[in-house]
């Protein structure tokens, strides 16, 4: 109940009612207009070059990587690695195929078929959580390896995404099954882009393996960021 009424007598258990019908009449209206929100805003790809740290690990194997990231509608998407260390099974299996498969995905045209629109999920309200956040459940229209079964959670001041999770509605391959994510989000220089990404999935032989990703941008759009970024 997010609104604590102590009935002690019969009209203030009345009163107590009405306050959770007010809720619960409110709350989804809330989260409706931050989908709405969402929905309107451009989900265009923004331009942008990014420093990345990758690290994942599986079993006693562990490795990292850094790489310079950039993406223009232009030429697409490229990195270039300036750092690596750890295990060369990890960095050449896992976090190289994980910027090879991004620059695959975009160089295909299947970032469309991944957008959070409802050509691509079902949105369902699902409350305003402790923080105040917009809570969306979403369930993906096509069993797709770049679609997410699970939750975004939202801004309700502007519709602004704040985190996305849940599990990959198709396995990327036979090795790899129950690829779970947790992606954060962060409005910079007036837009949302990526900030971290998290990943649990199962090696078909080989067990358990975590990815984690960070993102430090020095441009978005053309211009130049505080190094903070």
């Amino acid at each position: 109940m997010l609104l604590r009424c102590r009935p002690t007598c019969l009209v203030a258990l009345l009163l107590g009612l009405l306050c959770v019908s007010h809720v619960r009449a409110t709350v989804p209206n809330a989260v409706e207009h931050s989908i709405e929100q969402f929905l309107a805003q451009d989900d265009t790809q923004r331009a942008y070059r990014a420093a990345r740290r990758l690290e994942a690990e599986n079993g006693s194997r562990k490795g990292w990587m850094e790489a310079i990231t950039e993406y223009s509608p232009q030429m697409g998407f490229r990195y270039a690695i300036t750092a690596e260390g750890g295990s060369g099974y990890i960095r050449s299996r896992v976090l190289r195929a994980v910027l090879d498969g991004e620059r695959e995905v975009i160089a295909q045209g299947e970032t469309a078929s991944s957008s959070l629109t409802p050509s691509n999920y079902t949105f369902q309200a699902n409350g305003i959580d402790a923080d105040g956040l917009a809570n969306v459940l979403l369930t993906p229209r096509r069993k797709e390896r770049v679609l997410v079964s699970g939750m975004m959670v939202l801004n309700p001041a502007d519709g602004g995404l704040v985190r996305l999770q849940g599990r990959l509605a198709k396995s990327p391959s036979f090795w790899v099954k129950d690829v779970d994510i947790v992606r954060t989000y962060q409005r910079i220089d007036g837009s949302v882009v990526p900030v971290t990404l998290e990943s649990k999935a199962q090696l078909r032989f080989l067990g358990e393996a975590t990815l984690r990703m960070t993102y430090c941008y020095s441009e978005i759009n053309g211009r130049p960021l505080a190094s903070r970024h």
